[in-house]
């Protein structure tokens, strides 16, 4: 079984902007697979189903992102998985340009209160993450009043490319950029693989 969850903020302020690309990426795979992610459990919306012939539980975390670990220590502990082999995390990076995703199997925080939060709850930094990028904040714009800008629909990652990067196999993805739309990857100069 595999955990997917997708950080965000659940609040109406959030909904279609650059902070809640997670959530948005949990919406998309859950269309492409059929999996409604609509139960009220371990204080996030979960939905459950099949991916690829494997188990998944897809959720997006209701506790606002700076304690999305809280969601995510009992999700992991409910479901006795691995996490670093049977959790992903997915959540916007500002350092990425949008529509890219990074893929990695482990690391620091880099800054980001969510990702710190699960580091702290369940003790350790080693599980896997996708970062989707949404580009740098716009100029002379805060960070955070930068993370309630709203944006066109559907302008961050996509759902199709998250699973696929996660089920083709993390060693092979690991560290890759790629471009939304494409299955193709591309190193961190900009060229194809």
């Amino acid at each position: 079984m595999f955990v997917i969850v997708g950080l965000g903020n659940p609040s109406r302020e959030y909904k279609g902007t650059r902070h809640n690309a997670g959530f948005e990426v949990i919406d998309r795979i859950s269309e492409k697979y059929n999996i409604s992610v609509n139960i009220k459990k371990h204080r996030a919306l979960i939905g459950k189903g099949m991916i690829q012939g494997k188990k998944v539980i897809l959720a997006k975390p209701q506790t606002f992102m700076n304690l999305s670990g809280e969601s995510v220590r009992s999700l992991v502990n409910f479901y006795q998985v691995d996490v670093t082999k049977e959790l992903v995390v997915v959540y916007d990076d500002v350092s990425l340009g949008t529509g890219q995703l990074r893929i990695r199997a482990k690391g620091s925080a880099g800054g980001h209160n969510g990702i710190k939060n699960i580091i702290s709850q369940i003790g350790g930094q080693v599980f896997p993450r996708i970062k989707v990028g949404v580009g740098e904040k716009p100029p002379k714009m805060d960070l955070a009043d930068s993370y309630r800008n709203r944006r066109k629909a559907g302008t961050y990652g996509s759902g199709r490319l998250c699973a696929w990067a996660f089920f083709k196999g993390r060693e092979a993805a690991d560290g890759r950029r790629l471009r939304d739309g494409s299955l193709r990857g591309r190193d961190d100069h900009g060229g194809q693989d």
